[in-house]
């Protein structure tokens, strides 16, 4: 009896209090009005994602952001979330056309400006947004419970933190990014984490907007075949939400269950410092540095064996152990770790510093237009024209600039111009030492441009003729040595003895 009254007690204040001061109808009609697709929300759409990726490619957190403030993404989803709620399947269909739509613009104008960007290389910006965690989960729901309530509760201006917050758009431009320099496993990283915030603000929405009282009795079109679907959308969509919290929820176990092991084996003396878990690799590769005296070395088979024990999986550990003087306590750790980020951060910008003076030398160009990805230890540059210089000049470049810049990756994107000529000797269809080398030159300025596709003179347009002659063996000698590179061949006009190739951005 007593949890009877205390159950009706709570549904009269959750009536009166929570749900009576609501206006509902004036919320739905706002909801329905910003979700929609329009010319607005097209121009706004396109707009925010070309700004994101221009701030992914330049690595600047603040031009990212500047695009999640004017990203106009979260209202269909929000607009999504309450038509689950009210069970409105009219509003549902709207709402995911205006998404779909504007994601498909977003990908699609972000990988057009990619293609003709002469910076291509993925900067830390781009990398972050490849894998969702626990924390992206974590953002996007508490965002999305603060961007529910600011408009069930008339409170607007909320709306421009949680835009910022749940950052739909800079996912959707690495995805754009992914397609416009065929990179799989980024595109699709960065779509999991767009699906990943998409569901959880959705699902977030649902739950709030239920919580203060708006349902069915809202919506003027219900049927119960249109409850079932809706019914069934959402649990559609609460599995792949589950699937990733459970991925993310193991993966973030057996990160503590590392750490905790690392700090039982070395004492309460040492400190991990740096502790990394790939899980994408086959074993799993664990990247430790520990700080600890060296009375309590350990060895690295014996710690390995152990952590393949306590993951259950087949571990490979990277370990670097820092050794103090013998009785160091946890202070002269933490001191020893302070000294060690000190001196690494110095060198790191010295180092990037060097590498920039380098390639700006090599290319003709100043250290500022050199991009240096510290975290990649990744320098680019877009070479000046140099008189007489052909494509294999600017690869001897980058291949002497590799050189010096030891453990980084230097790219230098040649000029725009002819391809090196092919040559073959009378009546032969095989490529020689220098042909091959003619072709791999070709093969390294199309990837310095982002083609995918290199048209040959006298290849074939269809089917490979039964006896070709001798120029269309040729031809398919050179596409073989294409299609082994990864770049895909197209017919050209043929060119005599000489051949050369050249981009072919659009396949037939």
């Amino acid at each position: 009896m007593r949890e009877r009254l205390l159950h009706l007690a709570l549904y009269r204040w959750w009536r009166q209090s929570v749900v009576a001061p609501i206006d509902h109808e004036a919320v739905v009609a706002r909801i329905v009005e910003d979700s929609g697709w329009s010319g607005r929300f097209a121009f706004m759409t396109m707009m925010s994602a070309g700004i994101a990726v221009l701030g992914l490619l330049l690595s600047s957190p603040a031009v990212v952001i500047g695009a999640m403030l004017i990203s106009p993404l979260m209202n269909p989803i929000l607009g999504f979330g309450f038509s689950l709620a009210l069970f409105d399947f009219v509003e549902l269909r709207r709402s995911l056309k205006a998404l779909a739509i504007g994601a498909f613009a977003a990908v699609a104008f972000t990988a057009l400006i990619v293609t003709i960007s002469p910076l291509q290389a993925p900067t830390s910006e781009i990398v972050a947004r490849t894998r969702p965690n626990l924390f992206d989960l974590a953002v996007a729901l508490f965002a999305a419970l603060a961007g529910t309530y600011a408009i069930i509760r008339g409170r607007g201006e909320t709306i421009v933190g949680v835009a910022i917050a749940t950052a739909l758009m800079p996912p959707l431009a690495v995805v754009g990014y992914g397609i416009a320099t065929w990179n799989a496993p980024v595109g699709m990283g960065a779509l999991a984490l767009f699906v990943t915030n998409f569901i959880t603000i959705a699902l977030s929405a649902t739950a709030m907007a239920r919580f203060y009282g708006f349902g069915h009795h809202l919506s003027s079109r219900q049927t119960w075949t249109q409850t079932a679907i809706l019914i069934l959308v959402f649990v559609a969509m609460a599995i792949p939400l589950g699937i990733a919290l459970n991925r993310i929820g193991r993966e973030a176990v057996a990160v503590t269950q590392a750490r905790t092991l690392l700090t039982e084996r070395f004492g309460a003396k040492a400190r991990v410092t740096q502790l990394d878990l790939d899980f994408t690799a086959e074993p799993i590769v664990v990247r430790a540095v520990v700080i600890t005296p060296q009375d309590a070395m350990q060895k690295t088979a014996t710690i390995q064996k152990a952590l393949a024990a306590q993951l259950g999986r087949p571990v490979r550990l990277n370990l670097d152990q820092v050794l103090l003087g013998a009785g160091a306590d946890a202070l002269a750790a933490q001191r020893e770790e302070l000294r060690r980020a000190g001196e690494a951060s110095n060198q790191e910008t010295q180092r990037a510093t060097e590498i920039a003076q380098m390639v700006a030398l090599i290319a003709g160009l100043k250290p500022d237009d050199v991009t240096v990805d510290r975290d990649h230890h990744r320098a680019t540059a877009a070479a000046m024209p140099l008189p007489g210089a052909g494509i294999e000049t600017y690869r001897m470049l980058e291949t002497r600039a590799a050189q010096r810049a030891g453990d980084w990756t230097v790219a230098i994107v040649p000029p725009q111009g002819p391809l090196p000529e092919i040559d073959f000797a009378d009546n032969v269809d095989t490529l020689d030492a220098r042909a091959i080398e003619a072709v791999a030159a070709s093969i390294w300025a199309a990837r310095r441009w982002n083609i995918a596709a290199l048209g040959v003179p006298g290849l074939p347009a269809g089917t490979t003729p039964a006896k070709p002659n001798l120029t269309q063996r040729r031809a398919l000698a050179i596409a073989e040595q294409l299609r082994r590179a990864g770049l895909a061949a197209s017919a050209a006009p043929p060119a005599g003895q000489r051949f050369a190739l050249v981009p072919a951005p659009v396949l037939p």
